[in-house]
């Protein structure tokens, strides 16, 4: 099994879309890269924190390729816009990815690179990159900027059990409809 942490706007999101997703055992919504030890959304919604709103993927690599989780990660969100996705604005919003390995951080790097190159946007993708040990993302080492504070219990699997709120109903679900058009055979 391996671990990555994206950033692509809202976790709920995020979440919702990577639970769908063939070879992803567990998702679970966070926050990362910020000052501030053991965030709550207020503190991090008060952009005073540093953190991101992410994701933590747990994925078998043999079932699903991290260039197909990067796939649909750069379809469901824009990775141009700095601290912003739609309406969503500020630095919890921004596009960031904290890889594990050294072999993600270099997969996630040439996938930029490509898709900068063939000009998908009109703009140049701002996605910040990050590599974190496991003692770092752990908590192990005290680098608060690399641990993964997993979000509070009614953060975690949202979109499943709100499905009918307006922000699930406007934002959530056309990116699990567009991640599931866009790449239907890694979609349960």
């Amino acid at each position: 099994m391996e671990t990555i942490f994206l950033g692509g706007g809202c976790f709920w999101c995020l979440e919702a879309v990577y639970q769908r997703m063939v070879g992803v055992v567990r998702v679970t919504s966070g926050y990362m890269g910020g000052h501030l030890a053991s965030p709550d959304y207020e503190s991090v919604c008060g952009k005073k924190t540093g953190h991101a709103e992410v994701v933590s993927l747990t994925f078998d690599p043999a079932e699903v390729s991290l260039q197909n989780i990067l796939a649909v990660f750069f379809t469901i969100h824009d990775p141009t816009t700095p601290n912003r996705q739609g309406n969503d604005v500020g630095p919890q919003y921004r596009s960031v990815v904290f890889a594990t390995t050294e072999p993600q951080e270099s997969e996630v790097r040439q996938t930029i690179a490509r898709l900068g190159s063939e000009k998908q946007w009109k703009d140049p993708i701002v996605t910040e990159v990050y590599r974190v040990s496991e003692a770092q993302w752990s908590g192990a080492t005290g680098e608060v900027a690399s641990t993964f504070w997993p979000a509070e219990a009614y953060h975690q699997n949202y979109f499943a059990r709100n499905p009918t709120q307006g922000y699930c109903v406007f934002v959530v679900n056309p990116k699990v409809c567009k991640a599931e058009a866009t790449h239907p055979a890694l979609m349960r």
